[in-house]
């Protein structure tokens, strides 16, 4: 395994690619007990046109089949439900869908050996038929109407239908009702094979664990299993602009909701490193609109917001700034949000401020667990790889360079989405 050091974190990351592709990221703690582990594929919600491994035809499957083929997972084929077998040693498990990957996890303090053999087993043993489709298109399709139900739900795909043009980003996680009943177990299939491949996974392991017992374990359990190739994607056409700048929605609220989402196009921009570009935009984001912003501050002395979220997202040549909140004055509230965004101008003050406060978050972020987990996992999904130097690379962001986007970028390619109350009958 290949040591990597944490620069200035006093902590040592192990890593390596089997023969097969797959990789691995394993980070021993001294002073834990408990452990996190995850099974990951780079395969998620937005990736439902492809070209499968060794084949020349491309083929279209229905919306919502990731989160599908996650939970078919948990159905095994000798009847053991995952579950319930990591339950009996207190272990917990879940697994998730996202847009662009799909993880299988399990959380706890005992049994690390064999819970680590049996999370590599059964990720491999997919078990479908048209029996236990078919079965659970009801229990998938009951889910979604759940969540279609919840006005924060429909507020983010409101505005992601709005952002972005062709970007499957637009279309919900779970898809639709709709489209679930079209799913079939040569569908999934076709998906397992062409994603769920060893070059297109990745094991990461953190917590208190014998390192080089994990690599064993996972080496044998792993190497020997064969690539089935990569299935081949299309690249998006995606406009700089917005898909729709304005939009009025109802809901069964008591309070209205806005959401505003900002696109900026990366290569207007000049040519940066990922992580780079990717610190420069955080950056913009937290003095504007963070928890100590003047912004924040001066939208909650007028009473404008009940509450208040905002990230930023990293897709294929785009970053796009999030906003959502509730507000009595939804209206004031989009416009201070449109008067910020007119007039950006960033403090070197608070430019140096923050970039003090993320190391520290970064040094304070590595001695726990759950915490190191998020951080690594945001490095290999968003950069395809660890970023060992990071504090070292806060440390050196430029001001000047800063200011430099900030004229670059067109703060006025956004999509504002109000949410209103229903009125009653």
């Amino acid at each position: 395994m290949k040591e990597i050091e944490l620069s200035k974190l006093d902590m040592t990351l192990y890593y390596d690619k089997l023969k097969n592709g797959l990789e691995v990221y394993l980070l021993p703690y001294d002073n834990k007990n408990n452990y996190f582990m995850s099974y990951a594929t780079r395969y998620g919600s937005e990736t439902t046109t492809f070209i499968p491994a060794g084949e020349e035809e491309e083929v279209s499957v229905p919306l919502g089949i990731a989160h599908f083929l996650e939970h078919k997972m948990f159905e095994q084929e000798d009847g053991v439900d995952p579950f319930t077998y990591f339950s009996e040693s207190g272990t917990g498990a879940n697994a998730m869908t996202f847009f662009d990957y799909t993880q299988y996890i399990c959380y706890g303090t005992k049994k690390f050996e064999d819970n680590l053999k049996y999370l590599i087993k059964y990720v491999n043993s997919p078990y479908y038929t048209d029996q236990n489709v078919e079965k659970e298109k009801g229990i998938i399709a009951e889910e979604l109407k759940m969540y279609a139900d919840i006005p924060d739900y429909q507020l983010d795909n409101y505005l992601r239908q709005n952002i972005y043009h062709n970007h499957p980003r637009r279309i919900d996680i779970g898809g639709s009702v709709e489209e679930i009943y079209k799913i079939t177990k040569e569908d999934l299939y076709t998906c397992y094979n062409s994603f769920y491949s060893p070059n297109n996974m990745f094991i990461l392991v953190v917590g208190g664990f014998d390192k080089d017992k994990a690599y064993e374990i996972i080496k044998e359990s792993l190497e020997d299993i064969d690539n089935r190739g990569k299935a081949k994607t299309s690249k998006i056409n995606e406009p700089k602009e917005v898909k729709v700048e304005y939009q009025e929605v109802s809901s069964n609220i008591s309070v209205p909701k806005i959401a505003v989402g900002l696109k900026i196009c990366d290569k207007t921009l000049g040519k940066f490193d990922t992580f780079d570009l990717d610190l420069y935009i955080q950056m913009i984001n937290t003095i504007l609109f963070g928890s100590s912003s003047i912004f924040k501050e001066r939208v909650r002395n007028k009473k404008l917001i009940n509450n208040f979220y905002t990230e930023v997202e990293l897709i294929d040549g785009f970053h796009t700034i999030y906003i959502m909140s509730s507000s009595e004055e939804p209206d004031e509230l989009i416009k201070e949000i449109k008067d910020e965004l007119s007039n950006v101008k960033i403090n070197k003050n608070d430019f140096e401020r923050m970039k003090k406060v993320w190391i520290a978050n970064e040094v304070k972020m590595i001695d726990d667990v759950d915490s190191a987990v998020s951080n690594l996992y945001d490095d290999i999904i968003r950069y395809k790889g660890v970023i060992a130097d990071k504090i070292d690379r806060i440390r050196g962001l430029d001001f000047k360079v800063m200011n430099e986007i900030v004229e670059k970028i067109n703060f006025n390619n956004i999509a504002v989405v109000k949410m209103n109350k229903e009125e009653e009958k």
